[in-house]
């Protein structure tokens, strides 16, 4: 209306204008009726008790309200209205009575529907009286030749000869419509301003939104390294000295085999017996004695792998002795050289030493399988309350931390944290991964 005013009334805007007031007129006379009787008879009724719940409703009767307003303004406005309240899927009635009640956003859409609607409804009633008007005015020569040679007086006191006579009041009602175009384009502007502050979300909501959710995913990640460290602890505990178990007794086992083969004959381990027919016991011996020597290596092989799949999943090293001993560890191990350079003043929050550890870690496993560096640094202060660790590899460089997800779920955790991680890796090198988090909070 304001960039083409006189093309304006020419266009579908006047109409959805007016459909929105008019509409809103009826549906404001309804919901303002039912919120006035839900409030005085459940103040007359709260003395016994029976008018709490009606006052309850009266409370939450801006909640869908607000949600059929937000779905009209679509009528008036391009852009939607978000709804301001939380999703609460799968939440029950009681869950649901408390967060709407501790909400902002449910008095303000009480708000507008104890104020606005009311005003909506006049607007709406005033817009309807001047449309039906100036539609009479206008179409007033039809009417007077329809209703000839009955007296018709559009003015009291002033009858109309004649259609012909009615075109000035045909005039009147076609300025009429055009007042009431632009009328209604204010008053739905208004309104729409009015709705958007009031039922939109605001600010503080989506900050409250976002803290919620950060808070959310740091208790399902600290669940998670909760569960970790369980299965670590279960298999160090249980699975590990099993396996620990077995290899001893395959060792005794081996060491009696061994001594059954060297026995004099007639020892009561193996020999013959008296007509020469070779004892029970030395058939296989051998054979059995390698089988058993072999049961032997494949368990001590897969206890060092079990002890690296526990050290993967959470190292008993940084819950005992911190992020500085746990990262020299890794380090002694690494095929690279690895300069480890830690420098902190004590023990870190464990969170905290978790997302720095597996950070080192993933970035020590990326360098030894795609970069050809031939030494890598670790460097890790404790600034501004802060830990600022980074690790640095000589090698080819092009990292891509796309290529999978391990550093993006590390991202995620640090995001978490509320910290970031770093990537740079030019072509050529070098290769820098970057942790920046607070270490309290």
């Amino acid at each position: 209306m304001r960039d083409r005013p006189l093309r304006f009334p020419f266009t579908r805007h006047p109409l959805n204008c007016w459909a929105y007031l008019v509409s809103g007129a009826a549906l404001g006379l309804l919901v303002t009726v039912l919120l006035v009787a839900l409030a005085f008879v459940g103040l007359g009724l709260c003395v016994v008790g029976v008018g709490l719940p009606m006052l309850l409703a009266a409370a939450l009767a801006g909640v869908p309200a607000g949600a059929l307003e937000r779905r009209r303004l679509r009528l008036v406005e391009p852009g939607p209205v978000p709804d301001p309240h939380r999703a609460l899927p799968g939440a029950g009635r009681r869950a649901w009575l408390r967060t709407r009640l501790r909400e902002r956003a449910t008095w303000r859409e009480l708000a507008h529907t104890a104020l606005v609607v009311p005003a909506l409804t006049a607007a709406g009633l005033g817009l309807t009286a001047l449309l039906l008007f100036s539609g009479a005015l206008v179409v007033s020569p039809v009417i007077v030749w329809l209703l000839a040679p009955e007296t018709v007086m559009l003015i009291p006191g002033h009858a109309v000869p004649g259609p012909f006579h009615a075109l000035p009041a045909t005039a009147v009602g076609l300025a009429g419509l055009l007042l009431a175009c632009y009328a209604g384009a204010l008053l739905s502007t208004l309104h729409v301003r009015a709705a958007r502050l009031l039922l939109g979300p605001r600010e503080q909501d989506l900050g409250r939104q976002v803290l919620e959710l950060t808070r959310s995913r740091a208790r399902l990640a600290d669940a998670f390294e909760a569960e970790r460290r369980r299965i670590e602890r279960d298999l160090h505990d249980g699975a590990q000295q099993q396996l620990v178990a077995l290899t001893m007794t395959l060792g005794l086992a081996a060491h009696e085999l061994r001594e059954s083969t060297t026995a004099p004959a007639g020892a009561g381990r193996g020999g013959t017996a008296a007509d020469g027919i070779p004892a029970a016991g030395t058939v296989g011996v051998p054979a059995a004695a390698a089988l058993v020597e072999r049961a032997r290596a494949e368990a001590r092989h897969a206890l060092e792998q079990l002890r690296d799949l526990v050290r993967g999943i959470h190292p008993q090293v940084l819950t005992d002795h911190g992020l500085a001993a746990a990262v020299a560890e890794v380090a002694l191990r690494h095929p690279i050289p690895v300069e480890v350079d830690l420098d902190l003043p004590g023990r870190l929050p464990g969170p905290v030493e978790t997302t720095a550890y597996f950070t080192v870690t993933e970035a020590l496993t990326n360098t030894a399988k795609h970069s050809g560096a031939g030494t890598v640094t670790v460097h890790g202060r404790v600034v501004g309350g802060r830990l600022e660790l980074q690790v640095t590899d000589d090698g080819r460089g092009g990292a891509d931390p796309a290529a999978g997800a391990g550093l993006q779920g590390l991202a995620d955790r640090a995001a978490i944290l509320r910290g970031r991680l770093m990537l740079t890796s030019p072509i050529g090198g070098p290769t820098k991964l970057r942790l920046e988090v607070p270490c309290s909070g």
